[in-house]
């Protein structure tokens, strides 16, 4: 697998990045709005079972290639995983062309300084081993800020970069994703405060380093434009954080050379129940508009 070639793809970015690493916590919400109820699995084993199951249906749809999504965030077990016989992040590349990526964060710490930094990771190194091994291109973290606290959103940028490091010594590429809670009423101020500390780090990274970013789709448009132009980044993906497809398109589209990586907002109106061809056409018009979102402007 050539990492040339992803990263090519990556830097490109005539297109979106489909976020499919839903974990323990958001799987059953997951399901819930795919139409599959708790009551229809009775064992993680049999809800990861489900849940792969829609990530298999929509990587196999006619429209989920790299002509619109050029990567996939996955979870760990769907990393493990088969899709149509073939390892997934060999499936995402060779057959669709779709850059894999690996989720690698543990969860959050309890809330302090208005932040939640990451869980320890002590696996990482060996997770990171294992990506690397099965053509995983980079990863990703996530960590919140739901407060405009100094303090609180050096340190997540800080934590984040500081593991940026050790991911990048594997030969992968970190997506860091500091989000902002988009209910908050300092939500403004909160970007303001981590546009500059994500400059500082950056600034800091050596020549030779790029990382990725991951957003929330900032309330003044163009916030984070130095950030897409910064030569330490590869891109800047905004994920939608709540916010219908709808409304998180329209904010993309404000956003010059920022790119999707939704979740929700990508498999909202999807349906267990459909038929492969409702499926294929929701999923088909879904992945229409964030691509036309994320390539406007």
């Amino acid at each position: 697998m050539s990492n040339h070639a992803q990263a090519e793809k990556i830097s490109a970015g005539q297109g979106f990045i489909a976020a499919l690493d839903q974990s323990g916590g958001s799987t059953p919400k997951a399901l819930r709005l795919y139409g599959i109820e708790e009551d229809a699995y009775s064992n993680d084993a049999e809800m990861y079972d489900l849940i792969h199951g829609m990530r298999s249906r929509i990587a196999q749809a006619p429209a989920f290639t790299g002509d619109k999504v050029v990567g996939a965030i996955l979870f760990e077990m769907t990393m493990d995983r088969d899709i149509d016989g073939t390892p997934t992040p060999t499936y995402m590349w060779e057959q669709r062309g779709v850059v894999p990526f690996l989720k690698v964060d543990k969860g959050l710490e309890a809330e302090e300084n208005g932040v939640q930094l990451m869980k320890p990771m002590p696996a990482l190194d060996t997770l990171c081993e294992r990506a690397a091994s099965k053509g995983v291109f980079g990863t990703k973290m996530r960590s919140v800020i739901s407060a405009a606290n100094e303090t609180g959103i050096r340190a997540i940028v800080a934590q984040q970069f500081m593991i940026g490091e050790q991911i990048i010594g594997h030969g992968l590429m970190p997506i860091i994703e500091p989000e902002v809670t988009i209910s908050i009423a300092d939500k403004a101020e909160a970007e303001d405060l981590l546009l500059a500390e994500l400059t500082a780090a950056l600034d800091a990274l050596p020549e030779d380093q790029q990382v990725m970013l991951k957003l929330t789709l900032p309330n003044k448009a163009n916030q984070y434009q130095t950030l897409v132009d910064h030569p330490r980044v590869m891109k800047v993906v905004a994920l939608s954080g709540g916010y219908s497809r709808a409304e998180a398109n329209a904010k993309l589209a404000q956003n010059t050379g920022m790119i999707a990586s939704f979740s929700r907002a990508l498999t909202e109106g999807l349906s267990a129940q459909q038929t492969d061809e409702d499926f294929a056409a929701t999923i088909a018009d879904s992945i229409d508009g964030i691509y036309q979102a994320s390539v406007a402007g």
